[in-house]
């Protein structure tokens, strides 16, 4: 589906964790400057990828297609709590296969999490936007990849050969900056 480009999306703390341990994402990590970059990029996106964890929690989220990782289905289903979702088992479906039930074979997917959907795709992102918060930690939290913390966010995103771009600032006072890696063909 070379007309649908994927791009992966996350904040995350000093040591590379995007929830605490219970799954949930910290009010530390949930930053203006952030918050502002990523409502942009999901308002350009024509699909939302995610598991059952995850979710924008913002006013557009309903209006926004999007697949949600689950083995609770076979292959694809509608969801019963939002027309414009559709569930998602891998094992069952291809990616492809899934985003043309869910009407988009063109445009952008914005992969948002948690760890397995985004490992799932890392040799297949375009851009991934990795926004880093030096001045919070997790102790014990979710790793966002899979091989964090054994290895840093940005050495497993070389490691599936996403080259870094420049660092953008995105919130002054938390010293929030965001990195696009991007393949390189």
């Amino acid at each position: 589906m070379a007309a649908l480009r994927i791009e992966g999306f996350v904040i995350v703390s000093a040591d590379g964790r995007l929830a605490n341990a219970r799954n949930v994402m910290p009010d530390e990590l949930k930053i203006e400057g952030d918050k502002r970059f990523f409502t942009a990029a999901l308002d350009r996106a024509d699909l939302v990828v995610h598991g059952r964890h995850s979710g924008e929690e913002q006013p557009n989220a309903p209006q926004r297609r999007r697949l949600i990782l689950t083995r609770h289905v076979a292959a694809t289903a509608p969801d019963p709590s939002n027309p414009k979702a559709l569930l998602w088992n891998p094992a069952g479906c291809p990616f492809e296969a899934a985003c043309r039930e869910a009407g988009v074979t063109s445009g952008m997917a914005a992969i948002i999490g948690g760890p397995g959907v985004f490992g799932m795709f890392m040799d297949r992102y375009d851009t991934f936007w990795l926004s880093i918060a030096p001045k919070v930690r997790i102790p014990d939290g979710r790793p966002c990849f899979p091989g964090v913390p054994a290895r840093t966010p940005q050495q497993v995103l070389s490691a599936h050969g996403l080259v870094a771009g420049e660092a953008q600032l995105i919130d002054k006072d938390h010293d929030v900056s965001v990195t696009p890696w991007r393949r390189v063909s």
